[in-house]
């Protein structure tokens, strides 16, 4: 009977470790739903997180969760998954995100945790537990969500400002001050579809393993209502750091250019989360702002702070690897 408390008590702690992961999940992306619609000066940054908030939220309603199952298990074997594995995963993924957070990078929360479930994963079991398909169909993500952003943002500026050519510059930034209110809802209902659900998934592999969601694999309300909330409060407390980074050290935007960038990695996520590809809302958001500013011309893009970002990007799955290999096999001491 002792044992069985202590094993709920050790499940309880790691679901609030979840939950304060997907906090900093929040905390950490709130940039990437905020910052053009704070750089454009439409939105004071308290009324702008407070909108991308709700938007994290209720994204929960509009969804499946095709995303939360492919974290699941789509990466690593669930048959592999122990307590000791997503406490890897995630601490790995929070030392990680802290570290960004510190150096004002805005890298990947989901590769970080992506990475640090593969490497606590492979420190228990070896490489036989990834199902390469799913980690195959993430990695393309990692690629294809900045690429298909930064395409889709220039199209969308090109065919805006086509449409516009006629209109006055008073008269196109005063009609795109109110349909980027509307881009940024739709962006940050985006990154609450496809990020909360990461976290969602985690949280319900851990209980499959304990044997606590009656034999078959399902996400419960109370753990996406859970997700979505947790994600949502860290909106609201910002990430004023990676803000400044994303909205006008990689280049300055207008809210016509705003209005462009926000709908082309709107539509991005709205595919990714669709087929259940866990991309990532950094990635995305920051492929779109360079198509914007490209789409003016190629000067207009700081292309050293853009290289910073990548590099970034780059190290995030290894860097938060080894991070959750090392923190499994300090929780085996124990």
């Amino acid at each position: 009977m002792e044992t069985a408390s202590l094993g709920y008590v050790l499940i309880f702690g790691l679901v609030a470790v979840a939950l304060l992961f997907d906090f900093m999940n929040g905390l950490h992306d709130a940039a990437n739903s905020i910052a053009t619609v704070v750089s454009t000066r439409v939105l004071s940054p308290k009324v702008a997180v407070a909108w991308a908030a709700f938007f994290n939220f209720i994204a929960f309603a509009v969804f499946g969760l095709h995303v939360a199952n492919t974290l699941g298990t789509g990466i690593i074997e669930a048959n592999a998954i122990d307590p000791r594995v997503i406490l890897g995963a995630l601490v790995g993924a929070i030392a990680w995100n802290a570290i960004t957070w510190a150096w004002g990078l805005p890298s990947s929360s989901s590769h970080a945790l992506i990475g640090g479930l593969v490497g606590a994963g492979v420190a228990k079991a070896g490489f036989g537990v990834i199902v390469y398909s799913g980690l195959g169909k993430t990695a393309l993500g990692i690629v294809l969500s900045p690429l298909l952003g930064f395409a889709l943002a220039q199209l969308i500026a090109v065919a805006v400002a086509w449409a516009n050519r006629n209109s006055t510059p008073f008269a196109v930034d005063r009609r795109f001050r109110v349909l980027q209110l509307v881009s940024a809802g739709a962006y940050s209902l985006g990154h609450g579809g496809n990020d909360a659900q990461k976290t969602m998934g985690i949280i319900a592999v851990l209980l499959y393993s304990q044997g606590m969601l009656g034999g078959e694999f399902h996400v419960p309300f109370w753990v996406v209502i859970s997700c979505q909330l947790a994600m949502a409060l860290g909106t609201l407390m910002g990430g004023w750091r990676i803000v400044h980074t994303m909205g006008s050290r990689i280049t300055h935007l207008k809210p016509i250019q705003g209005f462009c960038a926000e709908t082309g990695g709107a539509v991005t996520l709205y595919l990714a989360t669709a087929f259940g590809v866990p991309v990532s809302t950094t990635h995305t958001i920051t492929g779109a702002i360079i198509g914007v500013g490209a789409a003016r011309r190629a000067a207009a893009v700081r292309w050293r702070i853009a290289q910073r970002i990548v590099l970034a990007w780059v190290v995030t799955l290894p860097a938060a690897g080894v991070m959750g290999a090392l923190v499994y096999e300090l929780a085996t001491l124990f």
